[in-house]
């Protein structure tokens, strides 16, 4: 696959135009991730909104927040298009917690990292398999790690090209859109929460935390992935 002529293709389109003509070009192999927050509240108007011929789906951790599941529901709702939920393997997660109980992700990385894997990459294995484009709601200043990201790359572990329609967005630039087309959103985020993901996982921030500080808060503070987005 040949990315530099792609985005070549891409340029000067803005995001619905970027998406449709990705669809077009990967018909029926071109997928979104969802897990409900600002970001991805956008790109799903943008797909939803526009019919756009691409499949989202979410990965159901079984640990979300009880606000997550209301939007959700509501976009469902909304847009009344389908959103397919991908669930952990009964038998890896059963094991797990046998093992080693409900929240052995506080006890040490290793343990954080296996949960992650259960509950979150190996479920999005198969929901990317057989596509050849993952869209994402993935912006550049959302952490350092993801500053040197493109706004379309290569994926190495997932074997295909992921695109980030709304790359260079500001989080303004985000909140204006979603108020400009009254996109529900997750109340947590008025609440100090900029990033979501599991509940047990997630907390608020302070003023002037960096934005992925919420997350899994007990680890070392310079490199808050889970394995989703990890660079390529």
């Amino acid at each position: 696959m040949d990315i530099d002529a792609i985005k070549k293709q891409l340029l000067g389109l803005d995001p619905v135009a970027q998406l449709a003509l990705l669809a077009d070009l990967f018909p029926g192999k071109i997928v979104f991730s969802t897990s409900f927050g600002w970001e991805d509240q956008v790109v799903t108007h943008l797909i939803f909104e526009n019919n756009l011929p691409i499949k989202v789906f979410t990965l159901e951790t079984g640990r979300l927040f009880p606000e997550t599941y209301y939007v959700w529901n509501r976009t469902l709702e909304i847009y009344q298009k389908p959103i397919e939920a991908y669930y952990p393997q009964n038998d890896l997660l059963q094991e797990m917690v046998n093992a080693k109980g409900p929240n052995s992700f506080y006890q040490s990385v290793e343990n954080r990292k296996e949960c992650c894997y259960i509950r979150k990459i190996e479920p999005l294995k198969r929901a990317l398999a057989g596509n050849e484009i993952w869209i994402t709601g993935i912006r550049a200043e959302q952490s350092q790690n993801r500053e040197h990201m493109d706004n379309l790359e290569w994926d190495e572990g997932n074997q295909l090209v992921k695109f980030h329609p709304i790359f260079n967005w500001s989080l303004e630039e985000v909140k204006a859109y979603i108020k400009q087309h009254h996109i529900v959103y997750n109340t947590l985020h008025d609440k100090g929460f900029p990033s979501i993901g599991c509940m047990p996982c997630t907390r608020a921030v302070s003023a002037g935390e960096d934005f992925r500080a919420g997350r899994w808060w007990w680890e070392d503070q310079s490199k808050k992935e889970c394995g989703l987005h990890a660079a390529s």
